[in-house]
């Protein structure tokens, strides 16, 4: 893993390369935004925001839709895939923050992952986004990005969320998080576009790939190498002797 200060300097870096990072989910308040980031699983966020102002049209608030009918909200989540998981999901979430908070989503790491289908990195993305408290979410495009480079070495997300934020101050989390997210979207892909990126020269990935190898060693004198053609390894047959014919 690369050293504190290099972190810190790769991270800015890359923030420089996307000046505007920041959450592509569209959300009026914590409560769409906590929806929102249950539906994006295993989806894109323009998917999912194609599914929800319609959604938070017909339930606005939680109490709303905790009462939704299932299949009701299945036909509008259905293109995020997974829509009946999801759907049970969201409405169980919505009637937990009923009964537990009044309707409302709690502003602590600890309450918000007791709430159904939310972990560590849905409950970062609402903390950062929503509520303005520092928070690392870490999805694919961060463990992808953050093994490659060198500024992680795990994929256990919650491992990588503690590697990164040791390594910097909390007002820089959720700007790191986001940098990293669109830079897996964008150019350090499952099939990477090296010459796009910023940090390449500091990139562990990169220099892996782009040592030259070393020269096959050559031959010694006096014998042949393996990779030579067989006819030219293979010693010449002696002719076999004549037979000379009985005498009578």
């Amino acid at each position: 893993m690369k050293a504190t200060a290099d972190t810190r300097a790769i991270l800015r870096t890359l923030s420089a390369q996307y000046p505007g990072a920041d959450t592509e989910l569209l959300f009026g308040g914590p409560f769409q935004l906590l929806v929102a980031t249950i539906l994006s699983a295993q989806t894109t966020d323009t998917r999912v925001n194609e599914v929800t102002p319609l959604l938070f049209q017909r339930w606005p608030d939680a109490q709303a839709l905790a009462r939704a009918p299932l299949d009701e909200v299945e036909r509008i989540v259905q293109p995020t895939g997974f829509f009946r998981q999801k759907t049970r999901t969201i409405v169980k979430m919505a009637d937990a923050l009923v009964q537990r908070y009044g309707g409302e989503v709690p502003a602590e790491m600890s309450r918000l992952v007791e709430l159904p289908g939310v972990g560590r990195k849905t409950a970062n993305v609402v903390l950062g986004h929503a509520f303005r408290v520092p928070g690392l979410a870490v999805d694919r495009h961060v463990l992808r990005v953050s093994n490659r480079i060198g500024i992680a070495n795990s994929d256990d997300p919650d491992e990588v969320e503690r590697q990164i934020t040791v390594a910097i101050p909390p007002d820089m989390w959720t700007r790191a998080s986001d940098t990293l997210i669109l830079h897996g979207r964008r150019v350090c892909k499952p099939r990477p576009l090296c010459d796009r990126c910023t940090v390449r020269l500091e990139c562990d990935f990169y220099r892996s790939v782009t040592v030259p190898a070393r020269p096959a060693p050559a031959p010694k004198a006096g014998r042949t190498s393996r990779a030579a053609p067989a006819a030219a390894r293979r010693r010449p047959r002696r002719p076999a002797p004549r037979k000379l014919p009985r005498s009578r």
